[in-house]
């Protein structure tokens, strides 16, 4: 989708090379969601953990996003200060 609208675009392929605290944060504001909204609950590593029946805070939950990446979800599209989350990919349409 944002090829064929000619955006230039960087990929950031975040298992290979892991995100940071501070850019997960970043992500949050741009997004303007806690850490919370953008993690994938299906995901079986999110089950072990057992995320949703602890008392995680997000500072804790951006340290378990660090550790364990493949449980953010995807893709998230930056734009400035702005993000989306990709699914469904009429979210990216906002910031075109």
């Amino acid at each position: 989708m944002l090829r064929n609208n000619d955006v230039e675009l960087e990929i950031i392929e975040y298992l290979k090379t892991p995100l940071t605290v501070k850019e997960l944060k970043s992500i949050s504001d741009k997004l303007k969601l806690s850490p919370k909204s953008f993690v994938r609950e299906n995901d079986s590593r999110y089950k072990e953990l057992n995320i949703n029946k602890t008392n995680t805070d997000d500072n804790q939950l951006f340290e378990l996003i660090v550790e364990n990446p493949r449980i953010l979800e995807r893709p998230i599209i930056i734009s400035g200060n702005k993000a989306v989350i990709g699914r469904p990919p009429e979210n990216i349409l906002s910031l075109l």
